[in-house]
């Protein structure tokens, strides 16, 4: 009944929509007000029961940081959304906050790829829709605090930093978190003028994509101080994902020739080892880096974010196919397992934590398709987030997708990207115009004629490079 109900409603909105693949353009549909509306009731919880922490516990009504000390990361997360949203009064009450109460001079050790992602980025969307210079010095503040952390014997950041003495530690890291710098940390550079952000993010790329097999393939782990790989299975799941996402969307932002021919070899080298078809469905499952042969069929659901980066290559058709396959798996449970074996047809963990990369990957394909099944699968995910994790307070995750038992946690990223993707895909703010941005990983935007590409050249410091070219 629930799934005829989302039919006849998904029929209803698209008799008065525009479908074609200009839908970012609607006119802002039912759908679209009412992940609005949750997202302020969200957001009113949030500094309800956990304003000045890290995160909302929504069950126990209460609130928890991620360190010692809290950095705000809830609020820092959300602003983007709330400035895609129109929730002027919002984003206003968070630059304050930012701006009056924020500082980072705290004796506390950070995980550097999650506070780059979600803190650094967080500010410079916030400085980017402001101009206001005063947040754009909280950012760079913290920008160099993270800069010791490069300090290793490859240029790959170690996985601790503490933000006020500088020391690290941690030398085995993923190159998801080895290469998830190049947009935050090229932003920051050309927003200060200081190419020393962006050429610590390149080195740390590079230094995997220069270790790579002789098939074309990246392992997994390396110890960031030898050089040597730790774990050789290589795939686009979670612990590598975003580093082929920010090769891509950082070549398209900036320009710089060394990230497109990163890039253009990578992808033929998943594309030819990585996908397998299984029960008439594409997965990309795990693989040995120098030989390419298949050593695991478990996959992620941070995975669900590659039809996206696919789509918005060019590679439209694959995006479709594998988007099929994750669409597939969300009907098994009404919701996304983090990890599933897809030979034994079983979760091998059964969490789901708000993610949004499935809804990320039907924005994209909706944009560039114009099909109103992207459409249909938001409604589908939208109607089984609202069943099975909203709770009167704000939403939380589960525990288990089989049982359907409550986690009590709302991960920041929540407020960051899958409100935001659902408010998009549903026709949200018809001034939004995706060909006009870049998300990051995080889905904080960033408008795409804010950086002309010659000036990118000299600030962010491969100016020679784009000479040579």
């Amino acid at each position: 009944m629930k799934k005829l109900i989302s039919i006849i409603v998904v029929a209803l909105i698209f008799m008065s929509c525009n479908t074609n693949n200009q839908s970012d353009k609607q006119h802002s549909s039912p759908l679209a007000d009412q992940v609005k509306q949750e997202t302020l009731r969200s957001w009113n919880a949030y500094k309800k029961h956990a304003w000045g922490s890290d995160v909302l516990l929504p069950l126990s009504k209460g609130s928890k940081n991620w360190y010692e000390e809290p950095l705000y990361i809830s609020p820092i997360d959300a602003y983007s959304t709330m400035r895609v949203m129109g929730l002027e009064e919002e984003a206003r009450e968070i630059e304050q906050y930012v701006i009056d109460s924020l500082h980072f001079n705290k004796d506390i050790e950070v995980k550097v790829f999650e506070v780059n992602i979600r803190v650094l980025g967080g500010l410079l969307s916030m400085y980017q829709y402001t101009q206001n210079e005063k947040i754009l010095a909280k950012a760079e503040d913290f920008g160099r605090r993270l800069l010791p952390a490069f300090k290793t014997g490859t240029g790959m950041p170690a996985y601790w930093v503490n933000l006020k003495t500088g020391s690290i530690r941690g030398d085995t890291i993923n190159m998801a978190e080895a290469g998830t710098y190049l947009l935050e940390m090229g932003i920051l550079s050309y927003f200060t003028g200081d190419p020393v952000f962006y050429q610590k993010a390149k080195k740390a790329t590079m230094a995997a994509y220069n270790r790579r097999s002789e098939i074309g393939l990246i392992g997994e782990r390396m110890d960031v101080q030898t050089g040597e790989w730790t774990n050789k299975n290589s795939h686009i799941c979670a612990g590598i994902d975003s580093y082929y996402e920010y090769l891509y969307k950082a070549w398209l932002l900036f320009g710089d020739p060394d990230l497109k021919e990163a890039w253009g070899k990578s992808l033929a080298a998943i594309q030819k080892y990585i996908p397998e078809m299984h029960d008439s469905l594409l997965w990309y499952g795990r693989v040995n880096m120098e030989t390419g042969e298949h050593v695991s069929s478990v996959v992620t659901l941070y995975d669900a974010f590659f039809p996206a980066l696919l789509a918005i290559s060019g590679n439209v058709e694959q995006a479709r196919k594998l988007q099929h396959t994750w669409d597939w798996l969300w009907n098994q449970y009404g919701l996304e397992p983090m990890a599933y074996d897809y030979v034994k047809h079983q979760p091998t963990y059964p969490v789901y934590d708000l993610n949004p990369e499935i809804i990320e990957s039907a924005y994209y394909l909706f944009h560039f398709t114009g099909d109103s099944a992207y459409f249909n699968m938001g409604t589908g995910y939208w109607n089984d987030i609202l069943s099975y994790c909203k709770n009167d307070v704000a939403f939380n995750a589960i525990e288990n997708v089989e049982t359907k038992e409550k986690r009590d946690y709302m991960a920041t990223y929540f407020f960051a990207e899958t409100l935001k993707y659902f408010y998009l895909l549903f026709g949200g703010n018809g001034e939004f115009n995706f060909d006009d941005y870049i998300f990051t990983t995080e889905a904080h935007t960033f408008r795409r004629n804010l950086f002309d590409q010659n000036t990118a050249a000299r600030r962010l410091g491969f100016e020679q490079k784009m000479d040579e070219e």
